[in-house]
């Protein structure tokens, strides 16, 4: 149990300094002068260690109260045998006399402090002896194991008088027989496993403030460790926990979350030493892993200023040996030869410098950063656009405390002026914290684009070839680290960390849209001007997402309104996200901390505490979760097991991200057989050990989070393997693509691909791509293209009926780039083509080939001569015809998108073979022109074709569509402000494997496009308020997204089964939601608290839908559909028509049509609709027949329309196709049939009774949005 228990506060409080014997040593040298004080220094010893837990068995047993467990009990530790007393102290100081009998006791140490190596760090300057007392002065340490878990710990140097003889304290000082004084100095160390660098200062700065008027015994030392021991170390998220140490209130503030370490220090301490130019250096040097020596005169400003820049790079995290501070004697750590972080006084900057080359050198004190081999540091620059951001971000930090205290008056009360000083410096390093993440996000931001997260394959060479030629140099370096590496483990796993979600946050239109795409990379014309502007400041890069102007609703560009820098990086909405309020526990005072039962009181005060506290957080705060959890750490402590983990178990309705989940087992594991039978008595916690036995049966499969760069294959590859490769080389990711192209390189030979034949293609690619990015129009051009087309074809100098010049070909059309003088000919738009054919002209005995374009618009047909090349351009010409018409019938862009990349397979197919056969060949990948000529073609309704709005792919970010499970509109919120985030409305998309899917239904665009909700089938979804999502899943939970975090950190865990449906029911006086499950099983929420008001069974077959009407619950399940009373008790039942119930069929869905008191449903297997009355469930009034179905999915009801979700044969009755049916509810006639996907539909809802969207199964995994007439 103690070994799963969150660590508190202290680890050990250990005072160092000089042994009674060694000063007596001293003392008689000094008298008999053979030395003097100069240069006189003394090798520091372990004198006290004190360690919890520090109320003992033996006090326990006598105080006839059962001990409490301790988080250190079971630890493993070493024994150092001490000798008690080693000093036995008097004065102020604790002047050491060698009188007394020496004991030898135990000391438990816990296994990550090394004692060792403690007294040269609590004293790296060395112990020396004077004649004059010096100040107190503090120093901070980092501890870091062999796993990379660090330690921390802070110092006080405190000066005492020692001398042979005794010292008195009379009339309020101390006094001694002796006239002369030797000071030397005793350090107390106080390690916790929390960076609480403020807060533990603040601590020793209370005992100090005590030791002023007592002498240093090694009682008041050990009570004053054992008070740090009672505090609780608060849990991430709001809650900040405060505590009397008298004369001092200290604070304890908690972590972000649970990536972010607690920060108790001031992060602006870097900003005062440094300028923009040399930070952004040492974040270089930290980034490249380059062996980095920092120096000061203060050891305290090492530590403190070497941590800040630990917080700088988040989220990288060091990876290698750290250690802020170096004594003397360990300077020969600087030899290694390996990246490090270390820190050293002043006074070895020329020892260091000289010993060994390539360092990093910085002088804290005087703001510099050199080499050891020059003035000068040669490290690359960071990128300049990232560094101009940073730059004129750092101008806007108020750095000056004494600038916010020029209008207010002068504090009486020291603690109200602290809380003053903590609440400025708490937002002034949110604001810095800010910054710098968005340094790091402007830096990587489009690492995403070129990995692979199918086969966790990161394109280095592509990502490079992306960045600016002067920022090459940094990107090298930096990629080729372990920092940078671990970084791409955390994008690669989908982290939903700070670093994404102001990457997301930030995000420009274009990039949205971008990221809809999947076609091969080349300059936007927008980009193209901005490259070519001679303006530098036009030229600014366009990595920086929202920095950027919003040109997304711009026809043309202009180059007379480009944005100037100083435009650009002002602050954004993105970047005005402020702090989250921060509420304060306060902890009892505390008791006499060596006593158990005083213990045990203080524990059980501070339960109550948290109990009152419980009540008066409104209900549903994540707030509450923090209570939740530190009373069940204080119920642990007290044993109390199954308070403890009733706790607990409210954090699934709370917060389920702090869920101490080896705790509770721990918790399970230990219960005693009373204490179970007593769990058994009540459900929730019977349910929690449930979950928690499960779990542990359940077999661990090792997360897989390497990470590979994309490498040529060497052997050959079948079709399988060749489907991996390509999707590891970032050419195209769908999988039925990739099997054309596959077709296309083994025509007449082998079904496998030769390595040589895979590299010579993948390098004409490339080098396509590389050209196109040299690709320049001149400014004349650019004005009539659109800002977002990209020329992705350009032919060689050819002959044509309108001049002599280049073909080029976007994804919107084609024109001639005349040569001589550039100018602009439109030869046609895509969707305007006529006729595309070759003809031959003879010459001489030849023929030559042409290519025909006729455009609808223009009498002219065009003519090119392009010789050799012709073939291939009729076969590129037609298939993006054939796309673009489909793209247009279809309403779907995604159709333009997958013809263009056909057309640039095409091209590289015909380049990497160079033979006779290579234009047959590429024409495998001609899909779409394919389509366009079979025997019964995709043809699109007029029906369909005037109601359908628009089509969006869900699965664009994944290798092959993925069955739309479930669609959720959630409308807009004009209260959303802008620090809150975006309030538009969104469109919710479950996928396969507890995927969703997160579209802003104002654009369209990919808002997220993966929050993970578990793993299984996700089976419904309901909004609730503007804050909250539920989604019930097939492993029988209730997942709670928060809307504006997007994150999933509440669950409910009542169901036994897979959750099937949602019913919300609103009134003026509450509101409370129904939730069901497929084994019968109906609850009732409270939503204010998230607790079950009532629970039902009913006995039914696979129970999967309910609604409301009127009060009453109709409850849909396979075999019937039955009400039920307000108490849970059936009312009536009705079952399938009689007809039907010979056939193997069920119910599938089921409509209250609440005006007319009618009930509409619908069978699985049935072509049909059968309407009830609600009065009347006998038998159905009346049956509307839907021609051409074989079956209904879904249905729902807008206005006074029944929309239904079918499958149906397909135009060539090969395959299944997806219909929707729209019935008229006043003729009961169907009004409309709709050929809506090329799989059955899965999933209908609502957008505000305008629109209506589809979803559909895996073989088309689209979602289609409809016009609500």
């Amino acid at each position: 149990m103690a070994d799963h228990l969150p660590s508190g506060l202290l680890e050990a409080c250990v005072v160092v300094g000089a042994s009674g014997d060694k000063l007596k040593e001293v003392y008689q040298s000094l008298q008999q002068g053979n030395r003097t004080t100069d240069i006189l220094f003394l090798d520091p010893e372990v004198l006290q260690v004190h360690v919890p837990p520090f109320v003992t068995k033996e006090n326990a047993v006598e105080s006839g109260v059962p001990r409490t467990f301790s988080r250190v009990q079971c630890r493993r530790s070493f024994i150092k045998k001490k000798e008690r007393p080693v000093v036995a102290p008097s004065g102020p100081g604790g002047a050491g006399s060698s009188e007394g009998a020496t004991v030898t006791e135990d000391v438990s140490v816990p296994k990550d402090i090394d004692l060792m190596a403690l007294p040269q760090l609590c004293f790296p300057g060395g112990l020396q002896v004077t004649n004059e007392p010096k100040e107190e002065r503090f120093h901070f340490l980092v501890f870091t194991d062999v796993f990379g878990n660090q330690t921390h710990g802070v110092v006080v140097q405190c000066c005492r008088p020692f001398q042979e003889g005794s010292v008195f304290y009379q009339n309020g000082h101390w006094s001694s027989t002796r006239t002369t004084k030797l000071y030397t100095a005793y350090a107390i160390c106080v390690i916790s496993k929390h960076p609480y660098y403020n807060a533990l200062k603040d601590c020793l700065s209370c005992l100090l403030v005590q030791l002023r008027t007592c002498r240093l015994s090694e009682e008041r030392v050990k009570e004053f460790a054992a008070k740090l021991s009672l505090v609780p170390i608060p849990p991430p998220g709001q809650l900040h926990v405060v505590f009397n140490l008298r004369p001092l209130m200290i604070v304890l503030p908690s972590r972000e979350d649970e990536e972010h370490p607690a920060v108790d220090l001031d992060l602006h301490l870097p900003f005062l030493c440094f300028r923009s130019k040399q930070i952004l250096q040492i974040i270089t040097g930290i980034l490249m892993e380059q062996r980095v020596v920092f120096f000061s005169a203060d050891w305290a400003r090492l530590t403190l200023v070497a941590e800040c820049f630990m917080l700088y790079i988040h989220p990288f995290h060091w990876q290698h040996p750290y250690v802020p501070i170096l004594s003397a004697q360990m300077l020969d750590f600087i030899m290694a030869p390996t990246a490090f972080l270390m820190g050293c006084h002043l006074n070895h900057f020329e020892e260091v410098a000289a010993e060994t080359d390539d360092l990093i050198l910085i002088n804290i004190d005087d703001g510099t950063v050199s080499s050891s081999c020059s003035e000068t540091v040669d490290l690359p620059d960071v990128p300049f656009v990232s560094a101009e951001c940073f730059t004129k971000r750092r101008k806007g930090l108020q750095l000056q405390y004494d600038l916010e205290l020029c209008h207010q008056g002068a504090g009486a009360d020291v603690n109200d002026m602290r809380m003053l000083r903590r609440q400025w410096q708490q937002n002034l390093n949110w604001e810095i914290q800010k910054v710098t993440l968005e340094l790091i996000v402007n830096m990587f931001r489009d690492v995403s684009g070129h990995l692979n997260y199918e086969h966790r394959v990161f394109n280095s060479e592509e990502f490079l070839k992306t960045r600016e030629l002067a920022d090459l140099p940094f990107y090298k370096k930096v990629l080729e680290t372990h920092i940078f590496h671990s970084f791409l483990k955390d994008r690669l796993n989908r982290k939903m960390d700070a670093f994404t979600r102001m990457e997301v946050n930030t995000r420009s239109e274009t990039q949205k849209m971008k990221a809809m795409t999947d076609n091969p990379r080349r300059p936007t014309m927008q980009e193209m001007a901005r490259k070519y502007s001679s303006d530098p400041e036009k030229r600014l890069n366009k990595r920086l997402g929202m920095s950027l102007p919003n040109l997304g609703e711009e026809r043309h560009l202009s180059l007379l309104r480009q944005t100037s820098i100083k435009k650009i990086i002002i602050p954004d909405s993105a970047f005005k996200i402020l702090p989250k309020p921060v509420k304060i526990f306060k902890l009892p005072e505390f008791p006499p901390p060596m006593v158990h039962h005083h213990v045990q009181n203080y524990y059980g005060e501070l339960i109550i505490l948290l109990g009152k506290a419980i009540l008066c957080v409104p209900e549903n705060s994540t707030l509450l979760a923090r209570y939740f959890y530190l009373r069940g750490f204080m119920n642990t402590l007290c044993s109390k097991r199954l308070d403890a983990l009733s706790d607990f178990q409210n954090l699934y309705k709370t917060d389920i991200e702090i869920f101490p989940t080896d705790l509770v087992k721990a918790l399970v594991d230990s219960l005693q057989k009373d204490e179970r039978f007593q769990a058994d008595r009540r459900p929730e916690l019977k349910r929690l050990i449930f979950k928690v036995k499960t779990d542990n049966e359940m077999v661990l499969v090792q997360a897989d989070d390497h990470v590979k760069k994309f490498q040529l294959p060497k052997t050959h590859m079948l079709q399988e393997d060749f489907v991996k490769r390509i999707q590891e080389s970032g050419i195209v990711k769908d999988v039925a693509t990739i099997h054309r192209l596959f077709e296309a390189l083994t025509v007449g030979q082998q079904k496998q691909i030769d390595p040589e034949v895979f590299r010579v293609f993948y390098t004409f690619w490339k080098e396509t791509e590389v050209e196109a990015q040299d690709v320049h129009l001149p400014a004349e051009v650019i004005e009539h293209l659109d800002n977002n087309e990209c020329v992705y074809k350009l032919s060689c100098s050819i002959k044509t009926n309108q001049g002599v010049g280049k073909i080029a070909m976007t994804q919107k059309r084609l024109f001639l780039l005349t040569d001589g003088r550039p100018g602009f000919i439109e030869i046609t738009k895509f969707r305007d083509i006529k006729e595309v054919k070759i003809s031959f002209a003879p010459f001489l005995l030849l023929k030559i080939p042409s290519l025909k374009i006729k455009c609808s618009l223009r009498k002219e047909v065009f003519e090119a001569n392009l010789k050799s090349a012709c073939d291939l351009w009729n076969l590129m010409v037609r298939e993006m015809w054939a796309g673009r018409t489909m793209a247009d019938d279809h309403k779907d862009p995604q159709y333009m998108q997958q013809a263009l990349t056909n057309v640039l397979l095409m091209d590289a197919v015909v380049g990497c073979l160079q033979s006779q056969k290579a234009v047959f060949a590429a024409s495998k990948l001609a899909y779409f022109d394919r389509v366009k000529h079979e025997a019964v073609p995709m043809m699109v309704p007029k029906t369909t074709s005037e109601t359908l709005k628009h089509k969006i792919n869900p699965s664009q970010d994944l290798p092959a569509p993925q069955t739309v499970q479930v669609l959720l509109y959630t409308p807009g919120q004009l209260s959303y402000s802008e620090a809150d985030g975006d309030g538009n409305p969104k469109l919710w998309c479950a996928l396969s494997g507890g995927k969703v899917v997160v579209f802003d239904a104002a654009s369209w665009s990919m808002q997220q496009n993966c929050v993970q909700v578990g793993s299984s089938q996700l089976n419904c979804m309901l909004r609730l308020d503007q804050d909250q999502v539920w989604i019930g899943s097939q492993d029988s939970i209730i997942y709670i997204i928060d809307t504006r975090s997007m994150s999933c950190n509440k669950q409910l865990t009542e169901h036994r089964h897979e959750v099937m449906d949602f019913a919300l029911e609103e009134s003026d006086k509450m509101s409370q939601t129904y939730s069901c499950s497929a084994d019968g099983t109906v609850i009732l929420w409270d939503l204010s608290t998230l607790k079950v008001k009532k629970q039902f069974q009913l006995a039914c077959d696979w129970l999967m839908s309910i609604q409301l009407f009127n009060g009453t619950l109709w409850c849909c399940a396979r075999d019937g559909i039955i009400e039920l009373r307000k108490d849970g008790t059936p009312h009536r039942k009705m079952t399938l028509p009689e007809d039907l119930r010979s056939m193997p069929t069920e119910f599938s869905s089921l409509i209250l049509f609440v005006e007319r008191g009618q009930l509409w449903t619908s069978c699985s297997d049935s072509d049909e609709l059968c309407l009830w009355h609600c009065k009347d469930l006998t038998k159905p009034f009346l049956r509307v027949q839907l021609q051409n179905c074989t079956g209904v999915n879904c249905m729902i009801k807008v206005k006074n329309q029944i929309w239904v979700g079918c499958s149906g044969p397909s135009p060539d009755q090969c395959r299944v196709s997806g219909k929707i049916y729209i019935v008229d509810t006043e003729s009961h006639s169907v009004e409309k049939e709709l050929i809506a996907h090329t799989d059955s539909v899965q999933a209908l809802c609502s957008a505000e009774g305008r629109y209506v969207l589809s979803g559909s199964a895996c073989q088309d995994g689209k979602i289609a949005i409809w016009k609500v007439e």
